[in-house]
């Protein structure tokens, strides 16, 4: 039975995001192990506070990363 184990910044992803993310991380694992694992593939979402979380010795907030999800993608040259 495996487990999905996914650490979030509070804030970042709404209910509809955080569903998204269970459905497609499963699919994934089911892709990798088969139909028969589906039912008892667990995910487990668990959401760290604001500024809880550093990169680099950097505390990230909520809005830190809202702020990095909207930077447009820059192509490699």
């Amino acid at each position: 039975m495996p487990l999905i184990n996914v650490k979030l910044i509070e804030g970042v992803f709404s209910p509809q995001q955080k569903a998204q993310i269970i459905r497609k991380l499963t699919d994934a694992m089911v892709e990798v192990e088969g139909e028969a694992m589906r039912a008892v593939t667990w995910t487990v979402i668990e959401e760290v506070r604001s500024g809880d979380w550093a990169i680099g010795g950097k505390p990230l907030s909520t809005g830190d990363v809202k702020a990095l999800a909207a930077m447009p993608v820059t192509q490699p040259a």
